[in-house]
């Protein structure tokens, strides 16, 4: 069992997809990336009409394509122009293998010029909102509003079709904005329909997944839980399993997920390194063992985790330091409670995609996606650990999820539970993290979780918290000059943290978690509120 864990999670992939696939991926929809930041958003898409998506290389091949047997093929967008001589190109024998296809902007004008049409660099790039005039309403516009709103990015332009092919719809500077072979059941669209500024946008995507690729909606939360539970009863046996439990809707999910598959087999610990919100890893174990009977063995490393950032304001010195002391207790303690066979991991399917290489071309070496999404994990294990992994989450986006964990009991608590860094706290301490500082953002993030909780609003932000910085201001408090921190307030919205921007709360609500802060805790003397959105800047500071 000395057994590469990078090997491990790769057969993990596999087997995963297969087994799926014996019966969910029976409706599924491939997406070939082209290196779009928005290929997961249209997987995402997909899935929500109920049926399966999966995001794969443009550079898998039409042979690997049809023995998947997907119901239809999207290919999305990208950076780059189609008439550039290093641009991306997919398999032209997907044209033939008689899947409906749909291409989305890059997509849509590879498509045109693999089958004999010509694009060129447009005399007008088009960015942003576009009314889209529709010449056809029928198939892929069926629905479709004429002078809806449509999403655009693009500079070149389609400007002689294909054989066979028609326009569907134009804008005012775009002459082809979507187009469609209906014989062979190949359409293409300039704009974006994926993103939620494309009005009509869900509506031509069901119409391609239903009425054009003839799907079933089979991709149900009830469907995933039924498989995954007899995946991992077929996987695991009456092997043992260890999971490291953060407390955070994915290991709690898959723990829920893993007691019911294989209940007393499955060993949950929680490491408290010191960086969790106040009142947080008491609430963990309170809630785990005695609420809902699945045992956490709980590791108090909060003395030796503060050790090491002992003079540490570097972020990145932050990260690595924490996730190599991590991974020492973890293995420490797995020795102690061991021997386990399995290794359960967290890992959903934004994970996978990112880390694969499929946005690295083979000739060149170059990077086709310009991805913008930062993790703040703590970090990954050893190679040479002694387990094989399961992830029966790996395959499901963060939505999905939540959807899993409350069909299989998940308190709202859990669920709702906003995104939170891998190193906690130590990452919203700009600087050096001491027990001081820890003890003022603890209780100043805790004023901001409980004003937001009373009023309701929790579930508004996809993230609410505070940030300390390391520097002092002049305050008065009474009649005495005060010299004292000063608190960022950070609430922002956002559908999945890749983009996010800045929550225009009520003044009164800022000034009570102001107030509150000022006089509950002690060494603040000023709060302050961040008004950037993602992009320029990024969710957390550090």
């Amino acid at each position: 069992m000395n057994t590469d864990i990078e090997t491990q999670s790769r057969e993990t992939a596999d087997l995963a997809t297969a087994s799926l696939g014996n019966q969910l991926n029976r409706q599924m929809i491939v997406i070939l990336d082209f290196g779009s930041q928005y290929s997961e958003l249209i997987a995402r898409r997909i899935r929500e009409t109920q049926v399966y998506s999966e995001v794969l290389s443009y550079r898998t091949t039409a042979e690997q394509i049809r023995q998947l047997n997907p119901k239809g093929i999207i290919l999305s967008g990208g950076p780059n122009s189609v008439y550039d001589p290093k641009a991306p190109e997919c398999d032209p024998q997907i044209w033939h293998l008689g899947i409906p296809i749909l291409g989305v902007c890059y997509g849509m004008q590879l498509m045109v010029q693999q089958l004999g049409g010509k694009v060129e660099r447009a005399e007008l790039a088009e960015y942003g909102k576009a009314q889209i005039y529709i010449n056809d309403p029928t198939d892929l516009l069926t629905n479709v509003e004429d002078g809806s709103i449509m999403w655009m990015s693009h500079a070149d332009s389609c400007t002689e079709l294909p054989p066979g092919f028609t326009i569907l719809a134009h804008t005012d500077n775009t002459p082809v904005a979507a187009i469609a072979n209906h014989e062979q059941k190949l359409f293409g669209v300039q704009f974006h329909p994926e993103v939620v500024h494309s009005q009509g946008g869900i509506a031509l995507i069901r119409n391609f997944v239903y009425h054009i690729c003839d799907c079933e909606p089979t991709w149900t939360t009830e469907a995933f839980v039924e498989e995954a539970i007899r995946e991992i009863r077929a996987r695991v046996g009456d092997k043992r399993v260890l999971l490291a439990l953060s407390g955070g809707v994915d290991s709690s999910t898959l723990a829920f997920l893993l007691h019911q598959a294989i209940g007393d087999q499955l060993t949950c610990m929680f490491i408290d390194q010191g960086f969790m919100r106040k009142g947080e890893p008491e609430r963990l174990v309170e809630l785990f063992d005695q609420k809902f009977h699945i045992p956490v063995v709980y590791i108090n490393g909060r003395e030796r985790f503060l050790a090491q950032l002992k003079g540490v304001t570097d972020p990145e010195e932050k990260r690595k330091r924490i996730g190599h002391e991590f991974i020492k207790v973890f293995e420490e303690e797995s020795k102690r409670l061991g021997p386990f066979d399995y290794l359960a991991q967290g890992t959903l399917y934004p994970d996978v995609i990112e880390s694969a290489d499929s946005n690295v071309d083979p000739k060149t070496g170059e990077r086709v996606a310009v991805k913008i999404k930062s993790h703040h994990n703590v970090g990954g294990l050893p190679k040479d650990l002694r387990f094989k992994l399961v992830e029966p989450l790996r395959k499901l986006f963060k939505d999905e999820v939540r959807k899993v964990g409350k069909a299989i009991g998940l308190p709202d608590e859990i669920i709702r539970r906003h995104p939170f860094p891998g190193p906690g706290l130590a990452i919203r301490i700009i600087g050096e993290v001491t027990p001081e500082r820890l003890k003022i953002l603890r209780d100043a993030d805790y004023v901001v979780r409980d004003e937001i909780n009373q009023q309701g609003m929790y579930n508004d932000f996809w993230q609410a918290f505070a940030v300390l910085l390391p520097i002092r201001s002049v305050g008065v408090m009474g009649d005495s000059r005060t010299y004292a921190h000063p608190i960022v307030l950070r609430l922002i919205t956002s559908e999945d943290g890749m983009t996010a921007d800045w929550a225009r709360v009520p003044y009164d609500l800022l000034e009570k978690i102001s107030n509150r802060i000022v006089n509950e805790v002690k060494g603040v003397n000023r709060v302050v509120y961040d008004i950037t959105s993602k992009p320029p800047g990024t969710i957390e500071w550090e």
